[in-house]
């Protein structure tokens, strides 16, 4: 066991290269990994955990793929009209906008006209080619009228409709899933999804990454693959980002059965198998990686995700459904930011993208989204506390006496309360508060 947790250590500077990281799949003890990646983790995030406040829009629940584990794509027969209309998406989105949120998370079935009629009729109607067509206005409309940043997950995406739906959003994204060919198979949970094809999904978040979009993607575990298959997976995402740099989140995502489904007595994904995902994932992409676990697929997990190696919890929502997983509630952002708290960590609000590609807004985002995400932004990246920025005609606010009325622990936590003291702040403390 010592000469294996000795073998780890290494990778605190440097990153697993493609064999060592096949290695990590053998009887390797759980407890140095989980180390590892906390450690890891730390260095690259510090004390705190990030989360988007977001309202959830389905624009449309229909789809041409049929996996074995879903309930989000419906029938056209259940269905009342297969797109929501203008009015619906904005009702939805100034909501959230009054609550505080930044994000409009749009997910929706792949190509459902490609399928059905009723599809294509409704698109038709509505004076769309598309239902990418349709969402590049729908999007633009949001981010217009309602003054949040969408983040896309539209699917399978050819570079044309990619590129027009950059213009008006801050960020896309499409969950690899897998890389196993298995599980395409029939009998797999992927059978029948032609857009679930390993080949298919990377070759989408590579032409993202030449489009310069920042890009959130992730694994699904539990649905049959194994271990080794999951680095296989991590690998080929890691592979991608080194090459284009637009890989802003990766997910860990537990398979959580639902009933009426083919997979409804497959077993979920197991609390130890979670979490040695989490871990190697965070050992394979180092330090500065944002990897997420979503809080309502594990509620009273919080303590022990975050001990794994997450730094973000994803989209929160105060006012929508998860519709991909509509029996898993959210959880109240005070309770999120207490368990967090447990942890050892500070709960702070994030855009749909992440503090580095907004260093470098010509690069990653349209002129008119760049504008955006500046305003909402701090100088960190992070979400501003008010609405005030440099150059607005109104009075600066006044902050002071405004700390969050929780403990926070470690070395932010022990200058927060010299500071509360009254007390002068060294050199290095000074520093350690931007680090």
């Amino acid at each position: 066991m010592r000469t294996k947790t000795f073998q780890l250590d290494r990778f605190f500077d440097r990153r697993p290269d493609r064999e060592e990281a096949r290695a990590l799949d053998v009887s390797i003890p759980g407890e140095p990994l989980l180390l590892l990646a906390a450690a890891l983790r730390d260095q690259g995030h510090g004390d705190l955990v990030t989360y988007s406040p977001k309202v959830f829009i389905p624009l449309t629940v229909l789809c041409r793929d049929v996996c074995h584990y879903c309930t989000f794509a419906k029938q056209p027969r259940e269905l009342s009209q297969p797109y929501l209309a203008e009015s619906q998406v904005l009702e939805i989105a100034r909501a959230g906008e009054q609550q505080g949120c930044h994000e409009a998370l749009f997910t929706l079935g792949d190509k459902p006209e490609l399928r059905y009629r009723a599809a294509r009729e409704a698109l038709d109607q509505l004076g769309f080619a598309s239902t990418a067509e349709y969402l590049v206005h729908i999007a633009g409309l949001v981010f217009d009228q309602a003054g949040l940043l969408p983040h896309i997950n539209a699917g399978i995406l050819d570079s044309d409709e990619m590129s027009a739906l950059r213009e008006v959003s801050a960020s896309q994204g499409i969950m690899l899933e897998s890389v196993s060919e298995r599980l395409t198979e029939r009998g797999g949970p992927h059978y029948g999804s032609p857009d679930k094809r390993p080949e298919v999904r990377l070759a989408n978040i590579e032409q993202a990454g030449r489009l310069k979009i920042p890009f959130t993607t992730g694994i699904l575990i539990g649905i049959g693959e194994t271990r080794l298959e999951r680095i296989e997976s991590l690998l080929a995402i890691r592979e991608l980002d080194d090459r284009y740099g637009h890989i802003q989140e990766l997910i860990i995502q537990p398979f959580r059965a639902k009933a009426d489904t083919l997979m409804a007595a497959h077993p979920p994904a197991e609390d130890d198998e979670l979490d040695w995902t989490i871990a190697v994932a965070r050992i394979l992409f180092g330090q500065h990686m944002s990897i997420q676990a979503p809080p309502n697929l594990s509620p009273g997990a919080e303590t022990r995700l975050i001990a794994a190696g997450i730094n973000d919890w994803g989209g929160v929502s105060p006012v929508t459904l998860d519709h991909v997983n509509p029996e898993a509630p959210w959880p109240h952002i005070e309770v999120l930011r207490e368990k967090t708290a447990q942890a050892g960590k500070t709960l702070v609000p994030r855009l749909p993208v992440y503090p580095r590609f907004i260093e470098e807004p010509k690069v990653w985002f349209s002129s008119r989204v760049s504008d955006r995400v500046r305003i909402r932004s701090d100088s960190t990246g992070l979400v501003r506390t008010d609405r005030w920025f440099p150059g607005a005609l109104t009075e600066v606010p006044d902050r002071r006496g405004s700390f969050p009325a929780v403990t926070v622990p470690g070395t932010i936590g022990q200058i927060r309360i010299r500071v509360e003291k009254g007390l002068d702040l060294t050199e290095a403390e000074i520093t350690r508060l931007f680090l």
